[in-house]
């Protein structure tokens, strides 16, 4: 970055970093600690569809990379696409396999940006509940390299429970890179996975 990017406000984008994906399971327990949250097993990947047979051989791929892990329980990994056009492919596990969960959204997120599709990629999250049955998600978003919170209000409408996120940010500070830039705290309604 040169003085005249400096002085015209203008910013390097930071690189995507898929290790801190790994952090979560560690984090998991510091949300659990403070909060009650807990894993619910669910996750999902969320990426802008791309029309083409490269593309759609890629998330044939890794769809059946993940289904073919053997330890697997449940259902397969799903493809869908929300209300918005994207597309979402979600990995369930048992709630105590946060770890492995971890895995195959690193591994949907690894083998779309090796096979070039890395600028497609939006986020991905993982879903924890509650005992009053709360919602939350975690969402790292893959071009910032940076995690926010995510708490829909039960009930009809789409809002959200912004004090509980905050308490989050503040509670996961020191485990995982938190997104300071609030603005950037996108709403991620219905996701699968939550």
């Amino acid at each position: 970055m040169g003085l005249l990017d400096i002085l015209l406000g203008r910013t390097k984008p930071v690189a995507p970093d898929l290790d801190q994906l790994f952090a979560l399971p560690s984090a998991a327990v510091t949300l659990e600690a403070a909060t009650g949250f807990t894993p619910t097993g669910q996750g999902a990947v969320c990426f802008a569809t791309v029309e083409g047979a490269a593309f759609e051989q890629t998330h044939r791929e890794v769809q059946a990379l993940l289904d073919a892990d053997a330890d697997r329980t449940g259902p397969p990994v799903e493809l869908g696409q929300d209300a918005y056009g994207y597309s979402w492919l979600v990995s369930r596990r048992a709630p105590d396999e946060l770890s492995l969960l971890v895995n195959d959204l690193h591994a949907v997120n690894s083998s779309m940006e090796v096979n070039g599709f890395g600028p497609q990629l939006l986020c991905s999250l993982a879903g924890f509940r509650d005992q009053a049955g709360r919602t939350l998600a975690l969402v790292y978003l893959y071009k910032r390299g940076t995690y926010f919170p995510f708490a829909p209000l039960p009930g009809a409408g789409q809002r959200r429970d912004n004090a509980m996120e905050l308490q989050v940010k503040a509670v996961l500070a020191g485990d995982l890179r938190i997104e300071q830039d609030l603005g950037r705290w996108f709403p991620v309604w219905g996701a699968p996975g939550l």
